[in-house]
């Protein structure tokens, strides 16, 4: 066998014609050109540059570098524009916080036209909520030449991404805020800015009631405020403090209800879950000690579980040598979410970890400048890249629509195809039986137009 690096009309990616395509039809280039002021020659066509860092994000780069995948074979012949990686480095460097935030108003907008075009928040039913989950991870970056950079919550030296996703009970979770912040910042920091513009954006996406939902790090008068008085119901881990410990003793022994719950057995006589888990509620105020403007009424849910290791030196009340006790706070009326039902939805609150794993298996497996302004922007252009990979799956049926987005990169997008032309029409030929061409058509046709008889 040999090998030779000379065949002209090849490309690697043949999946970013319609994504590209989808992402022209949403208006990403158009909102970047009108949204963005980066000043010089650095900013010059910044609806291009911008396309041109999403489409690469989508075909799998992770750094600047690897912005050159836009620039081989055939590539040319289907992408004008395609810049060099130098060019595109330059044109974050250029970003300033305020760029910044120019960006983030172009990802809310092309989130809002891609919603249009997508089903990505299928109409929710009477009494279901949209699910908006916040939450925060630290990307770790290496050297010392890095802004911000430092040792979070985790030990590990990094940046501290915080992200905002919304989901319903039938579609997968699009990030519609995001915001990058130094290393050692704490979480709430910026969470009230953050969660106001994540629930401004989803009133254009969905008519249905918001529930914001975190974890104990967020407790705080700042997101629980800003959300509630945005018009939307929060669910949020507390920590168990003496007011939380008190409230909870004050639970009576027969309002504990067993719950699915870990190695739960369902028994059809009874019609109950046979579980050690169980919980229970009582009313409960948020930030009682505050002024009463700050106070929010509502309830505390509290899931208790058996302690199976427990410590006699570790300074607890007899309370809580049996049991480990899980609290949250809520103002979702107990008419829509009972507390079982309030339990279960809390606790898919860990669906944004997935969102963070996808992310960092994506796009942001690196934070590629040493500017930190460089890397805000690579973190939004990062999150229009995982929302636009999500709409294109979408549009293929319900197969690819919850798949993350290394499979929907290997299943419709790095799909090899020679680019051919005749007569001032070009055709991509794709390989024989590949074994997801229904999907890619789907999604060809949809974004493109139905394809000419050579390419089916």
């Amino acid at each position: 066998m040999s090998a030779v690096f000379d065949e002209p009309n090849l490309v690697s990616s043949a999946g970013l014609v319609p994504v590209a395509a989808l992402a022209e039809g949403a208006g990403l280039r158009m909102l970047a050109q009108e949204h963005l002021s980066v000043p010089t020659d650095k900013g010059a066509n910044a609806g291009l540059k911008v396309a041109a860092l999403v489409a690469g994000m989508v075909a799998g780069a992770d750094s600047i570098d690897d912005m050159a995948l836009l620039r081989h074979g055939g590539m040319g012949r289907l992408f004008a524009h395609a810049y060099a990686p130098s060019t595109l480095g330059s044109f974050l460097r250029a970003f300033t916080f305020g760029h910044v935030r120019q960006l983030d108003a172009v990802a809310s907008r092309f989130l809002t036209r891609l919603a249009g075009r997508a089903s990505l928040l299928k109409r929710s039913g009477a009494g279901e909520f949209v699910l908006v989950d916040v939450d925060d991870t630290i990307i770790e970056v290496h050297g010392y030449a890095k802004q911000g950079a430092g040792f979070g919550y985790t030990g590990v030296r990094g940046l501290n991404a915080m992200l905002a996703t919304v989901t319903t009970p039938d579609t997968a979770p699009v990030v519609v805020a995001q915001r990058l912040r130094k290393g050692s910042c704490g979480s709430p920091r910026g969470a009230n800015r953050l969660i106001t513009d994540a629930l401004k954006t989803i009133r254009a996406l969905s008519d249905a009631k918001p529930l914001v939902r975190a974890d104990s790090a967020f407790y705080g008068r700042g997101l629980v405020l800003a959300a509630v008085r945005a018009g939307a119901d929060v669910s949020v881990t507390v920590r168990l403090d003496p007011k939380v410990k008190a409230a909870i003793a004050g639970i009576a022994e027969d309002a504990w209800q067993t719950i699915d719950y870990t190695d739960a057995i369902w028994d059809e006589q009874t019609r109950r879950w046979i579980s050690r888990a169980e919980v229970a509620e009582i009313p409960f105020t948020a930030f009682s000690a505050q002024s009463k403007a700050d106070q929010v009424p509502g309830r505390l849910v509290v899931r208790r579980v058996p302690d199976l290791n427990p410590h006699t030196n570790n300074g607890q009340q007899t309370l809580f040598d049996t049991w480990r006790f899980h609290a949250f706070f809520t103002t979702t009326s107990p008419e829509i979410l009972n507390t079982v039902a309030a339990d279960k939805t809390h606790r898919g609150h860990a669906i944004i970890e997935q969102v963070h794993a996808d992310l960092k298996n994506a796009a942001l497996a690196h934070l590629p400048s040493g500017k930190f302004a460089a890397n805000a922007a690579w973190l939004v252009l990062a999150v229009i890249a995982f929302n636009l990979t999500r709409a294109a799956a979408t549009l293929t049926g319900p197969i690819l629509a919850k798949a993350t987005t290394a499979t929907i990169r290997r299943k419709l997008i790095i799909v090899p195809a020679r680019v051919a032309s005749s007569a001032r029409r070009i055709t991509l030929h794709l390989p024989a039986r590949w074994p997801w061409r229904t999907a890619w058509t789907r999604l060809f046709i949809h974004a493109c137009g139905p394809p000419s008889p050579a390419t089916t």
